[in-house]
């Protein structure tokens, strides 16, 4: 990295710390060497192993990061690697849309980032940079977004040391610790337990049989004292997983999104979060194709939801988002949405789908579900026939689905709702639909209705089709989408 930066066909390397970097993450898989060593009763055996282990994994090291090199041409990014199988993959700039940069927790301590490059064709990143100091870093994410003043800044292979990444923007949403720790309790289920708790207390009055009349027939049960301490383990086991996953599920969300900030300038926004993986992600607000807002069924009656963009670049996330505000009140969502230059969803005049979903839900759900239970209560054991009893669960599910899924044609947005235990709203701007299709199935045909499929650039999942409409009205939708689009 100490070639002159004036030239931009110079090729550089990663950092050196990149050799220590690399040679720590390949000590795993020399895990076969272990059972030689424990074996090894002579001594020099076990050095000259552990000398040979050493020296093999940290020339292998030295060896990736010596055939690894970068440049930027005139017109894409070059990455060239391998020694024996020599690589070598030409990025387009013009096919460049985000670039990201991640800290990991070595990584902080040696002053190094991993740089992400991120197109719109692909789902994956299309090249990875592990590692560069901070300051070539900013130096390649200006150039490759189009800055040919910051191409000929000269970067030193040791500078811009600090960890901090974050340019000074104006902030537009932050999460502090304590709602992060609330966060991480509403995405457990151990919420849903205490609810079901306290609706059995309430409840238990009203009830035909008293909960210490049940306790009384188990003990009057043959084996009470086998049974009572298999029944208190089991219990305890229960509990057990049950703290551990709550706080598995808080120290998890803690890590992942400690510091989250989120800030605006320039026509992008600026994502930064993490306490070991410290992640810096610029979106830019030109590429952002749709909003989805998140509404958990719990914390949703607490007046909180999550954010996300779905953006030409892409992301990590398997569903191709950028998380914008995970957990969020409607205000502050609204003033991000506002900055994005996107019309904020409006829950009032949506249009429900036909009653036909009501009957594909229950169809595709329930009866696949009772033929199952039929067959194991007929051949295995009657008991199995129990679970009919969650037949009307399905239906009452089914009902639901249909009221929470609604559409309309906005001035300037498609707006779709969808789900129950996990309401989305879609704001699809008229300008990102990239193709329209009317779907029919075969029980879609018998019940006259269709599925309107809405696709845009770099979805992946979760998309905001509109499904079971009346077929005359899924043909408008249709027609008045491609018209608009």
């Amino acid at each position: 990295m100490s070639a002159d930066l004036h030239d931009a066909d110079a090729r550089r390397r990663l950092h050196p710390v990149t050799i220590f970097l690399g040679w720590i993450r390949r000590l795993p898989s020399y895990v076969f060497a272990i059972p030689a060593l424990a074996v090894a009763r002579e001594g020099w055996v076990v050095l000259a192993v552990g000398v040979g282990i050493f020296l093999f994994s940290i020339i292998g090291a030295w060896i990736a990061w010596r055939t690894f090199t970068y440049r930027i041409d005139e017109d894409a990014l070059v990455i060239e690697r391998g020694l024996i199988q020599r690589s070598r993959r030409a990025i387009p700039l013009e096919r460049i849309q985000d670039v990201s940069i991640e800290q990991k927790l070595l990584q902080r301590l040696f002053g190094v980032v991993s740089v992400r490059i991120e197109t719109g064709g692909s789902d994956s990143d299309e090249g990875t940079l592990d590692s560069v100091s901070t300051a070539e870093a900013q130096r390649l994410r200006e150039t490759l977004k189009g800055s040919a003043r910051a191409a000929a800044r000269p970067v030193e292979a040791g500078g811009g040391s600090a960890p901090a990444i974050i340019a000074p923007d104006t902030p537009l949403f932050a999460m502090s610790p304590g709602r992060i720790l609330l966060f991480g309790a509403f995405s457990f289920s151990l919420v849903w337990m205490a609810a079901l708790f306290g609706i059995f207390q309430f409840v238990d009055d009203l009830l035909p049989v008293d909960r210490h009349d049940i306790e009384r027939w188990v003990d009057s049960a043959g084996a009470q004292a086998s049974a009572g301490i298999g029944l208190i383990v089991v219990l305890a086991i229960a509990l057990l997983l049950l703290v551990l996953g709550f706080l598995s599920g808080l120290v998890s969300t803690f890590v992942r999104e400690f510091g989250f900030r989120l800030t605006l300038g320039e026509g992008r926004f600026r994502r930064v979060r993490g306490l070991l993986t410290r992640s810096e992600v610029v979106i830019a607000i030109r590429r952002i194709q749709l909003a989805v807002v998140q509404r958990p069924l719990v914390s949703g009656l607490f007046g909180y939801a999550g954010l996300q963009f779905q953006s030409l670049g892409g992301s990590n996330d398997k569903g191709g988002r950028q998380e914008m505000a995970p957990f969020a009140t409607d205000e502050e969502i609204g003033r991000i949405v506002d900055a994005a230059g996107m019309p904020r969803f409006e829950a009032p005049g949506l249009k429900p789908v036909a009653f036909a979903h009501v009957i594909r839900s229950f169809v595709s759900k329930a009866v696949p579900f009772i033929i199952a239970v039929v067959a194991i209560g007929s051949f295995v054991t009657r008991w199995a026939l129990l679970g009919l009893i969650a037949v009307p669960v399905i239906v009452g599910v089914s009902l639901l689905l249909r009221r929470f899924h609604r559409y309309a044609l906005r001035g300037t947005s498609l707006q779709v709702m969808r789900g129950v235990l996990k309401r989305r709203d879609w704001v699809v701007p008229y300008g990102s639909v990239q193709v329209v299709t009317v779907r029919r199935g075969p029980l879609q045909r018998l019940l006259g209705v269709a599925t309107v499929q809405v696709d845009t650039a770099g979805a992946q999942r979760h998309r905001p089709h509109v499904e079971d409409a009346h077929l005359t009205d899924a043909i408008e939708l249709a027609r008045e989408l491609t018209a608009r689009a």
